[in-house]
């Protein structure tokens, strides 16, 4: 499987730089009037793609903080909380059938 990866990574690689030989002619970026560049097409074309894998990058990032920092809050609330345990020593809602809609019936109560 390594040896396919390697083997798909290096046509790929090769595919890559005849499509970057082949687009080096220069073209010019314009903001407005105020700011030209000129460039190759495939450092323009290889910054945009850095550009947005940055950017998607980050967002994963941002995403992934805040899910630790609601993570860790919840540990902390649940730290807080005592739990109690079941007739059976063992925690609510670990045991087998002892979820929800598993509650025990008295048996002077009518099932709903």
């Amino acid at each position: 499987m390594s040896v396919l990866r390697w083997v798909l990574g290096a046509i790929l690689f090769v595919a890559l730089l005849f499509l970057s030989l082949q687009n080096a002619e220069l073209v010019t970026l314009k903001f407005y009037q105020w700011w030209s560049w000129q460039a190759p097409l495939v450092f323009v074309v290889l910054v945009a793609f850095a550009v947005g894998v940055a950017a998607g990058l980050l967002a994963g990032a941002v995403r992934a903080a805040r899910l630790k920092r609601q993570l860790r809050r919840l540990r902390r609330e649940r730290r807080g909380q005592e739990i109690v345990p079941g007739p059976h020593g063992a925690a609510p809602g670990t045991a087998p059938a002892s979820g929800p809609g598993f509650e025990r019936v008295d048996p002077g109560q009518d099932a709903v």
